[in-house]
């Protein structure tokens, strides 16, 4: 095993989650297949390396509804890491992302904390200076 492909991130709906992480935060539109049963197979990862994807998994009971935006606790559950921290900042805030914090430079670099359109926490990680 070399690494982890794809997180489920359960969704709402499948075309609002594609427009925030591909323009909110650039990710690139991977797949996108219809399924049996009105479902789809979409997958959005952020541009460059082919790392980790995100599959957006629209909710299709309560149960999974009930998690729509509260997939760790209210802990911060996501990660991203950029080699533009401020620049993609900017970007990400001109583009309506909710930020938590304004931004901290700790010893490992800089972060702020930021929603997702449902609420999920997410860290943005700049490396150090």
């Amino acid at each position: 095993m070399s690494r982890i492909s794809l997180v489920t991130l359960v969704v709402d709906d499948y075309d609002e989650a594609i427009a925030f992480y591909t323009g909110a935060l650039g990710f690139d539109l991977v797949e996108d297949e219809p399924r049996p049963g009105g479902s789809r197979w979409v997958v959005v990862r952020p541009p460059g390396d082919g790392g980790t994807g995100l599959l957006l998994a629209r909710a299709d009971n309560d149960a999974q509804r009930g998690r729509v935006g509260d997939q760790t606790g209210n802990r911060v559950g996501f990660f991203l890491n950029t080699d533009d921290f401020a620049g993609d900042h900017a970007r990400m805030r001109a583009a309506g992302v909710t930020f938590l914090e304004e931004p901290r430079h700790e010893t490992y670099g800089s972060v702020v904390v930021f929603e997702d359109l449902y609420g999920n926490r997410w860290d943005l990680l700049g490396h150090p200076a």
